[in-house]
């Protein structure tokens, strides 16, 4: 349900904005922004987050954001500049903070009905 949440949010913010910003194709948007929430998933919310802080694990999933879209970026050979990127590590920066609030409330709420 979480990964679906993420999934969503991110296959449309962001490849809506790269699609209106750069020279990006709608499957190569797409397939960018999945892969970017799976691994953000994998790396932010099941690895980073249960060790640290909320905010660590953000500026971490936003960092990984700017980081594989300035590269494949380059590598796909799109028209997209450092403040477009950084707009949209901006705003998935945004959407980790309180994607990751609801996760880590949902988990405490588990854990003290577990405890009844």
């Amino acid at each position: 349900m979480k990964l679906l949440v993420k999934l969503l949010v991110h296959g449309v913010m962001i490849t809506s904005l790269l699609v209106s910003l750069t020279d990006a194709s709608f499957i190569g948007a797409v397939s960018t922004s999945v892969g970017i929430a799976i691994i953000a998933y994998l790396v932010g919310d099941l690895f980073i987050l249960p060790r640290t802080s909320n905010m660590i694990a953000t500026i971490a999933d936003a960092g990984l954001v700017f980081v594989m879209l300035w590269i494949i970026g380059a590598v796909a050979n799109w028209t997209i500049d450092f403040s477009e990127i950084l707009l949209l590590a901006v705003l998935a920066g945004a959407f980790e903070y309180f994607f990751h609030s609801w996760i880590r409330g949902e988990h405490l709420l588990n854990k003290k009905q577990r405890a009844s």
